[in-house]
């Protein structure tokens, strides 16, 4: 774990601090990587989360969600303790069962599926994941459906 302490900043509408160039040389190393959202476990005040490290205008950036944030107290403008490190566990989010099913069925909307990049995929999985009903998921897996197949708009998004 590497401690460190960073002031909230925004870039747009999104929190972030900025994680020191000597973390952020370990993580690489431990990552084995400098490319791509690099998993982290990290602590904020105290309070422990599982994000990304991201790369956004040429600086590495953990961005902070608005649960992370009220959880630790503290909010854009306030400085935090933070303690990092690399997470090697694989994350992995499951196909809801009905999704599952809805893209056997179709094989030309599973292609698609497959072609998109990894984002665009774990977007709609965990839009359909969250989901609190199963009639809010029966509709969703008709429009995920829709949209791979370019006939509807879904979560906002346009054809892919």
């Amino acid at each position: 774990m590497h401690s460190f302490s960073a002031s909230i900043q925004i870039i747009d509408i999104n929190p972030y601090v900025l994680v020191p160039a000597a973390v952020q040389k370990q993580l690489f190393k431990d990552a084995g990587r400098n490319k791509g959202p690099i998993p982290v476990i990290m602590t904020m005040n105290g309070f422990e989360f599982k994000q990304h490290l991201v790369k956004f205008r040429n600086r590495w950036r953990l961005y902070l969600n608005t649960p992370m944030r009220k959880a630790a107290g503290i909010d854009v403008g306030n400085t935090g303790v933070f303690t990092i490190c690399f997470d090697a566990e694989e994350r992995i989010i499951p196909v809801h069962p009905k999704l599952a099913a809805a893209l056997k069925e179709n094989k030309k909307a599973a292609k698609i599926f497959h072609a998109l990049r990894p984002s665009l995929q774990k977007e709609i999985l965990r839009y359909i994941n969250q989901l609190k009903t199963e009639e809010s998921v029966d509709i969703n897996v008709v429009k995920a459906i829709n949209f791979l197949l370019g006939k509807q708009r879904f979560i906002g998004r346009d054809k892919p």
